[in-house]
């Protein structure tokens, strides 16, 4: 049977909790169109940031490793369908909508520059140097209102109102929101904000033990893995292969991380009497999140990969490379615009400021890409 969107919309009502975004109460798009017969707002939008050129190049951008590091290594696509996947997963036992968690969460990182976090502090540091600053999650929604051209009527992918606010954190700047809110436009967008955290503290893990920068003996220092492992060991015995002893470990982790955030954040949902999404908007305060319990716990872990992974000497090289190289391309092309590509100069020539556009070419690039500019910058005869 082919599903109508007044199906769907019926199916909505009926399935998703009255704090749930529903499609029917989005505010819309700033450019009319005409409604999709068989699709809601949110899908259509979880669709078009799929076929965006912006997030296929997130294959190709660092997540811890540099993207061409190893092919088992998570880049920043692989980390974005995880993150995509925990939302899902968590929005259906919340009662929320599946579709706006998506959507949110397959965009999120979409501004994020090559070469991971190193690459956002040079950019956030020469963006200083005009007065400015640069934060991944405004980048990702500047390529999703402005720089994603498809349509031929308008810049930018057109998308509802309540994905692009999803995308802001409460401390940022709320000029940059349409919809009025205390913390967050929507529970959705918290548990995408929950996700994320969730799968990068496994999969950094997970990296992190297949490339030995951490050991199995690190990580049996730590209540949530000495946990996991002691399930894992009591359903498969105690003789199982070390790696798949890791794997399934590290699913577990996940597993227990999720049922905790699902349990706490319902017990919130029911604490603060939260009865529909204007609700949601005008609380203080997360609603989603992790109880008491579990919260040093995934803490002490955060703290260990930060000392033992992130600023391992074989990671902190590769992040201090890139942040040099995109730095020295920065300041390349701000003496020599005329090397940018055509659509960018056009965009200084229309009145955009060229430490914007510069930032706009550098943060769109892939770890590859950004490595030949650099290589031809050095060897400007090749060009």
């Amino acid at each position: 049977m082919l599903k109508t969107l007044k199906e769907l919309l019926a199916d909505e009502k009926r399935s998703l909790a009255p704090y749930a975004m529903h499609s029917a109460q989005s505010l819309g798009r700033f450019h009319k169109e005409r409604a999709d017969n068989t699709r809601t707002p949110f899908q259509r939008d979880r669709d078009r940031i799929i076929h965006s050129k912006a997030f296929r190049r997130l294959q190709a951008k660092t997540q811890v490793f540099v993207s061409y590091y190893g092919d088992h290594y998570r880049d920043r696509l692989t980390h974005t369908i995880e993150v995509a996947q925990i939302s899902r997963d968590v929005s259906r036992t919340l009662g929320l909508n599946e579709d706006l968690a998506e959507a949110m969460a397959l965009a999120h990182d979409l501004g994020h520059p090559p070469f991971g976090h190193g690459g956002e502090y040079a950019l956030d540091d020469v963006m200083h140097e005009f007065g400015e600053h640069f934060e991944h999650n405004e980048q990702s929604r500047r390529i999703l209102e402005k720089l994603e051209t498809m349509n031929p009527n308008y810049d930018g992918l057109n998308l509802t109102i309540e994905v692009l606010d999803g995308l802001l954190k409460h401390e940022q700047s709320h000029h940059l929101a349409h919809i009025q809110f205390e913390t967050s436009a929507h529970l959705e967008s918290q548990v995408v904000d929950m996700a994320d955290e969730i799968a990068y503290t496994n999969h950094d893990i997970d990296d992190g033990l297949r490339s030995g920068l951490i050991t199995l003996q690190n990580m049996r220092k730590f209540k949530l893995w000495c946990r996991a492992e002691k399930d894992i060991k009591e359903q498969y015995g105690k003789n199982i292969d070390l790696k798949r002893l890791q794997s399934r470990v590290i699913s577990r982790m996940i597993s227990l991380m999720i049922q905790d955030l699902c349990k706490t954040s319902e017990a919130n949902i029911k604490k603060f009497r939260l009865r529909s999404v204007e609700d949601v908007r005008r609380h203080k305060g997360k609603i989603i999140g992790f109880s008491s319990s579990i919260k040093p716990e995934m803490r002490e872990l955060r703290e260990f990969l930060m000392e033992n992974f992130y600023y391992n000497p074989k990671v902190a090289r590769q992040i201090e490379h890139g942040k040099k190289l995109l730095k020295k391309l920065f300041l390349y092309y701000i003496k020599k615009p005329q090397q940018l590509p055509e659509p960018f100069r056009t965009s200084i020539k229309l009145g955009e400021a060229k430490e914007t556009v510069v930032k706009d070419y550098i943060a769109g690039m892939t770890d590859h890409y950004a490595e030949e500019q650099a290589k031809l910058i050095k060897s400007p005869s090749k060009k």
